[in-house]
């Protein structure tokens, strides 16, 4: 282990150490900490949640190709060593639900059916068991999806910079719901065609883009959707997003901007609706104004791309969720690793303000170069949701589980949170789960309403989201 250099934050370093200690006295094991701080148990594999508990986790998976067939075809043996060392990660922690970022969407549903089928269903090492997931929700995302209009003025309207979200193909970097709780099917809302300029002061900076161009572009750069779970005659919200990273632009900070103003959306989500004089600006893909109820429990997931302390992100984008009354911050997931690694790589993680033990990010840590290791992906739940547990996978660098790390730029973080019993409340009608795995054939492409469409497929029951490519009006 590297100690800090003269420059270094030292508090930075030093944050997990006590919380270390007092998890080996409580009989814990946190993915990545060390054998160092005490414990005498091996860390390889997270604990399993408390009774009662569930476990909510995100992972951005890195695992997107450069064209659309690219994913299908290296998953297609069960040999790709990148999804193995996927699949192992999620294996080790074993979440109940799980959001899955940079995983190509595939309309086939050959990329998600292989993935399952040839790596979750299998164990991936000696002591592992397969994991499975009888519920599935892939969204129809904004990357690669032809805005018509050249964005980036390189005098073609056809490259990855002119789609609503970057992408060199429609549906790259795009994202996937693993749950082993029921889907209410019904109840999914999306905001994927929800305009930049309909959220109120807010849009894209004056000088980033064609005038042309300004009232057409999407806020979204994948999707943002609202996806109910069933827990008993309980509903939990899952609030799925993967904002653009606030980099890769000019001095017009059009990505910064669009990240603070993406992040800001699940804010204003759950904030208490205008009073009935105000028009509701947010309205999904069906058409349908409104925000989530007040007392409705939810869990806001995904890479979110910006960091509390350090980084590029705007200041006010991560903390306007952060603080939200109606978010619980009372658990941030930490890892051991993380430490390691910051205290290893030094660099531009020397002069980070925020706690090494919270990052859940790999990245440059060239200074002037990379913004060195970051805390970007969330999982948030609402208050009312009792956190029992948490955790950041960041194996020790240079240990027996090294390999894992070279999966992803980015860590699988989990939360393990317990519900009160509580009855359905939300929705305002009975809730409509997906038909049990063993009943799903192909039934083809069917209606769900105007602005979209969904399917089931064969087998093992994934459930697409296809809305309409037209503007909203």
């Amino acid at each position: 282990m590297t100690p800090p250099g003269p420059h270094a934050n030292p508090t930075r370093f030093a944050r997990l150490r006590t919380a270390a200690a007092a998890c080996c006295l409580a009989g814990l094991i946190l993915p990545g900490l060390s054998l160092q701080t005490g414990c005498t148990s091996k860390p390889e594999v997270a604990p399993p949640p408390a009774s009662g508990a569930y476990r909510i986790a995100t992972f951005n998976t890195a695992l997107s190709r450069s064209d659309p067939d690219a994913l299908r075809s290296a998953l297609s043996m069960g040999d790709d060593p990148q999804a193995a060392a996927i699949a192992e990660v999620i294996q080790r922690v074993r979440p109940d639900v799980l959001l899955l970022q940079e995983f190509d969407h595939d309309p086939s549903g050959q990329s998600l059916d292989r993935f399952v089928q040839l790596y979750l269903r299998k164990a991936q090492a000696k002591g592992l068991e397969p994991i499975d997931y009888p519920y599935t929700f892939v969204p129809y995302v904004n990357t690669g999806q032809p805005s018509g209009v050249d964005l980036d003025q390189d005098g073609s309207t056809t490259g990855p910079g002119d789609a609503y979200g970057w992408g060199a193909f429609e549906g790259q970097y795009g994202m996937v719901l693993l749950s082993r709780l029921p889907i209410d099917a019904q109840g999914i809302r999306t905001f994927r065609n929800l305009r930049w300029t309909q959220m109120p002061e807010a849009g894209p900076p004056s000088d980033a883009y064609p005038q042309q161009a300004v009232d057409r572009l999407r806020l979204s750069s994948k999707t943002h959707a609202d996806v109910p779970l069933l827990i008993g005659d309980r509903v939990l919200h899952i609030l799925m997003s993967h904002p653009t990273p606030p980099v890769f632009d000019g001095p017009e900070d059009r990505n910064g901007v669009r990240n603070r103003d993406e992040i800001r959306l699940w804010a204003e989500y759950l904030t208490r609706a205008p009073d009935r004089l105000t028009r509701e600006w947010m309205v999904d893909d069906a058409g349908v104004p409104g925000r989530l109820p007040q007392d409705a429990l939810f869990v806001i997931l995904g890479d979110l791309n910006a960091d509390p302390f350090d980084g590029e992100s705007l200041p006010d984008s991560i903390a306007r969720l952060l603080n939200h009354p109606r978010v619980n911050h009372s658990r941030i997931p930490e890892s051991e690793g993380a430490v390691q690694a910051a205290e290893a790589q030094l660099g531009a993680n020397a002069s980070h303000q925020g706690p090494a033990s919270q990052d859940t990010a790999d990245w440059n840590d060239t200074p002037g170069q990379g913004s060195g290791n970051l805390r970007v992906d969330y999982v948030l739940p609402s208050r009312g949701l009792l956190p029992t547990g948490a955790g950041v996978f960041w194996p020790e660098p240079g240990g027996k589980l090294q390999h894992l790390l070279d999966a992803s730029d980015h860590r699988l973080v989990w939360l393990d949170v317990q519900a009160p019993a509580v009855s359905v409340v939300d929705l305002g009608r009975p809730p409509t789960p997906q038909i049990a795995p063993s009943a799903i054939r192909n039934v083809g492409w069917s209606p769900d309403n105007s602005d979209s469409l969904r399917r089931y497929d064969a087998g093992w029951n994934p459930l697409y989201d296809r809305n309409a490519d037209a503007d909203t009006p």
